[in-house]
């Protein structure tokens, strides 16, 4: 074994905790996503009402979507993935820094009986016990920093993994409130069918008595019945959607499809749809997202295998350490103790080609994680901004709606009028009823997209982002059966460590 000059070992030691080969990671920037913000989002920006932000819905008031919420949060499936994909990523942070200690240990062990046989002298007298054991312990270290660039890539996977997270559990808060407003929406347009369909069988019963009073053509009763079983035919289409909404809510709670007693919490009817995002507009706003936070993580990931494949260009100086102890019963010998200790150097000179050709592949890879960046925030920006228009012209729209609902109702007492003093014919009714049937329809359904487009807002700047622990990743049960089958530690309730904030870090 190689010996070394004491006044060395403190040099290297001191080389293995500076020396970083790869480059040092960066916030990526965009040269306008500093400030930026959307100017249709700012002009419905609003004053913050004093609820809490986070939980943008509850500014609906609808206990129904609040409990459906709340029970999404806890027992969605895809959620759960997400959070042990958290704890998978800790454990691997774990995995990681134990690169950093001492990396191998081996023992052996071995005892025996023996005869000194050339003096074949009986059984009893020469005969003898022999022992012996040893470890051997071995550290590489870390002297051009790739077991410190692997920390950094498990780190940034580890954070990168609660952002997706946090990206996830934004995304399911507003698909519940979507489907929510979607089943509804279906519900009051299932009520206006039922409603209008009640007042054209009306028309038709008097058409008949009309017609066999002599008073109307038989013309006009067929048009009436006509009109009433055309709108009968749109109720069936609308129960079985009103159904197949409720099992997609029941299925993202997952639950099989069935009674879902959260909707009976708030009042049957479509929520109110407040005027105006009630938040103070961040200056970060795209690069707060979870999702882009999540793409710059993955990029510093990648950048940190750049260090860890450069590291293979150089010698890996690994110091070794024996000790083993023999011992015997035998007359006139000695117990005998080893000790060793050396380095042992390995360097691939001889296939610079492969790795140079891995540096040049991880760092093509991190250009394609930069770019991936560059292009998470376009889309986040695009995403933002047509939510925000949808949400302003959709309110447009249902202003010149409601009135438009209003002057069809109108109509129709006009047409009635008209129609029993004699001054029209029963058509203009039936045209009447029809073109209100629809108004009203066009109304409700606004009235619905217009709410969905708020949701849309909210996801598209993040809202609903509420900061997490380690014992939010997994439920007590979870976190109960997973100790039980392994070790865990405190990695299972520990708080996260809050994401690294400043510019050498997403």
């Amino acid at each position: 074994m190689m010996s070394m000059r004491p006044w060395l070992w403190p040099v290297l030691f001191a080389l293995a905790g500076c020396t970083t080969v790869g480059p040092n990671f960066t916030q990526p920037r965009t040269n306008w996503d500093e400030g930026w913000t959307s100017p249709t989002l700012a002009s419905l920006a609003s004053a913050p009402s004093g609820a809490d932000n986070a939980v943008w819905w509850r500014q609906f008031e609808d206990p129904a979507l609040d409990a459906l919420i709340a029970a999404a949060m806890a027992d969605n499936r895809d959620l759960k993935v997400a959070g042990l994909r958290v704890l998978e990523a800790r454990a691997q942070l774990g995995i990681a820094n134990a690169g950093l200690r001492p990396q191998l240990i081996e023992g052996t062990a071995a005892a025996g009986y023996g005869a000194h046989a050339p003096d074949f002298a009986p059984i009893g007298k020469s005969d003898f016990t022999y022992a012996n054991a040893g470890a051997t312990a071995a550290w590489e270290l870390d002297f051009w920093g790739r077991f410190r660039r692997g920390v950094e890539a498990a780190d940034a996977n580890y954070f990168g993994n609660i952002a997706n997270y946090d990206d996830f559990a934004i995304i399911l808060r507003a698909e519940v409130a979507r489907l929510y407003i979607s089943y509804r929406t279906t519900g009051a347009q299932l009520k206006i069918t039922r409603d209008n369909a009640a007042l054209q069988k009306r028309s038709v019963e008097i058409s008949e008595v009309l017609f066999r009073n002599g008073a109307e053509s038989e013309l006009d009763v067929v048009q009436a019945r006509t009109q009433y079983l055309s709108t009968i035919a749109e109720i069936p289409p609308l129960e079985a959607a009103l159904q197949q909404t409720r099992n997609a809510i029941a299925e993202i709670l997952g639950r099989p499809p069935g009674p879902l007693p959260e909707l009976a919490l708030g009042p049957q009817t479509l929520p109110a749809t407040p005027a105006g995002v009630s938040m103070e507009l961040p200056a970060d706003l795209l690069r707060r997202r979870p999702d882009v936070r999540a793409a710059a993580f993955r990029a510093a990931a990648q950048s940190a295998q750049i260090g860890i494949a450069q590291s293979e260009l150089y010698p890996s100086l690994t110091l070794a350490g024996t000790i083993g102890v023999s011992t015997t019963n035998r007359g006139g010998a000695s117990n005998v103790i080893d000790l060793g200790l050396g380095p042992s150097v390995r360097w691939n000179l001889f296939d610079f080609g492969r790795i140079r050709g891995n540096v040049r592949v991880q760092d093509a890879r991190l250009e394609q994680a930069l770019e991936a960046y560059q292009q998470e925030v376009v889309a986040a920006a695009r995403e933002v901004d047509s939510a925000a228009i949808a949400f302003a012209k959709s309110a447009e729209e249902d202003v010149v709606l409601d009135q438009s609902q209003q002057a069809a109702k109108r109509a129709l007492d006009i047409a009635q009028i008209g129609y029993r003093e004699g001054f029209s014919d029963f058509q203009r009714v039936l045209d009447a009823q029809t073109a209100l049937f629809r108004q009203q329809e066009r109304f409700v359904v606004n009235r619905g997209q217009h709410a969905s487009d708020l949701i849309a807002v909210y996801k598209a700047i993040g809202g609903g982002w509420i900061l997490s622990t380690e014992g939010d990743y997994a439920n007590a049960e979870t976190r109960a059966r997973m100790q039980a089958r392994s070790n865990w530690g405190r990695l299972l309730d520990a708080p996260a460590a809050p994401a690294p904030q400043d510019d050498a870090h997403p």
